[in-house]
């Protein structure tokens, strides 16, 4: 990985310093039901304003596809931020021209502005550089603390870093450090496990992977449509039949690779019918042995359907199986992606997993092996 230019190095005296954060954060009854973005951003945020900056956060929230909506406003977010960090906090109803510019002229150095959503404009993700223009305008410094949006070629992530000197935050920082360590020089034996329902959308990942990992382990839908291309009455499970070639293909590329594929050998289902919904004990016992001979895991998507339970089990008990290889020295581990966490969280071992990403899309691409657009465009 290239050095990317980093906060400590550069002076922030007097400075108006504008982070990209992802605060995209999920809601349940009005709620904010998850505040890890938050946490994470907190050390990138402390030391700008224990250098008496006034930190201008940009962020985006849901999808308005270029259209003010009061209900994607980062207004309440502003709210929550007093809870973490003692500075007086403003808010300002857009992120761009006089009414950006007079909240931040206003505010007291060591203070937090935060703008209205980005995307209320639709040159935010068009990669405008006009757009990105006016937010240089309102800053000396610009800082990228949002690897989770920096997969997106848009305006504040990449356009944006041509205009102004820019650097990498700490908490991307970490991130980029602890995937790097893993794909680029990992302790191996390296096993990487990979869910989710289609083999479409993982295509090159799992391509990427069989040149790269030991041992990969499939689960969910995509499993299916393996055990589907080797003959296997799958019943009624989620499979993509026309993808059983493109399957064998890729067992093949593994075999001549070296890396072993491990698929599921038994399951559960409904009584009722034969629908596979998560691995068995014997898949289960298969992954925890291999897992006791590696020294680096990446995880990428459950291995059944783990938000209905009994269906969670088999994710459950993999995840505090690494933990415990973890906790005891014997494995790094890393696992990214909403739902992965989600399933960590279930298993009550997100906090023991040497390295958890909120990254859901950057994460894949990094595992891909793509260069991230908001990476390149610090270097």
């Amino acid at each position: 990985m290239t050095q990317l230019p980093t906060l400590d190095q550069v002076d922030l005296t007097q400075k108006t310093v504008l982070v990209r954060l992802d605060l995209n954060l999920p809601f349940q009854d009005q709620q904010v039901s998850d505040d890890t973005r938050i946490r994470r951003s907190l050390k990138t945020l402390t030391y700008l304003l224990d250098h008496q900056c006034k930190v201008v956060i940009l962020s985006h929230r849901g999808r308005p596809k270029g259209i003010p909506n009061a209900d994607l406003s980062l207004e309440p977010i502003t709210h929550l931020l007093p809870n973490y960090l003692d500075c007086p906090v403003f808010f300002a109803p857009d992120c761009i021209g006089s009414v950006a510019d007079k909240t931040i002229r206003s505010a007291p150095y060591g203070s937090i502005i935060m703008l209205e959503n980005l995307r209320f404009h639709s040159e935010e993700e068009a990669n405008d550089p006009d757009f990105a223009q006016q937010l240089a305008a309102l800053g000396d410094l610009y800082v990228n603390d949002a690897f989770s949006c920096s997969h997106r070629a848009h305006a504040s992530v990449v356009a944006l870093a041509k205009y102004l000197p820019a650097v990498v935050g700490f908490g991307m920082q970490e991130e980029l450090s602890a995937l790097n360590a893993v794909l680029s020089h990992p302790k191996r034996p390296l096993m990487a496990i990979v869910g989710g329902s289609k083999v479409s959308t993982k295509l090159e990942l799992l391509r990427n992977l069989i040149n790269t990992v030991d041992y990969l382990v499939l689960g969910g839908g995509m499993a299916n449509t393996f055990l589907l291309a080797q003959g296997q009455d799958i019943g009624e499970s989620l499979a993509e039949a026309d993808l059983t070639e493109t399957a064998l293909a890729i067992l093949q590329q593994a075999d001549a690779q070296g890396c072993r594929i491990i698929l599921p050998v038994d399951f559960q289902s409904p009584t009722d019918t034969l629908k596979i919904m998560d691995i068995g004990l014997k898949t289960t016992g298969l992954i925890q042995s291999a897992l006791e001979h590696c020294q680096t895991l990446v995880w990428n998507g459950p291995v059944g359907v783990f938000e209905i339970p009994p269906y969670d089990q088999g994710s459950i008990a993999i995840a505090q199986h690494a933990a415990h290889l973890t906790q005891n020295g014997k494995l790094i581990s890393v696992a990214g992606g909403g739902d992965t966490l989600a399933c960590l969280n279930k298993a009550h071992v997100a906090n023991q997993f040497t390295y958890t990403s909120t990254a859901g899309g950057a994460f894949l691409e990094w595992l891909e092996g793509k260069e991230l657009p908001g990476v390149s465009a610090l270097s």
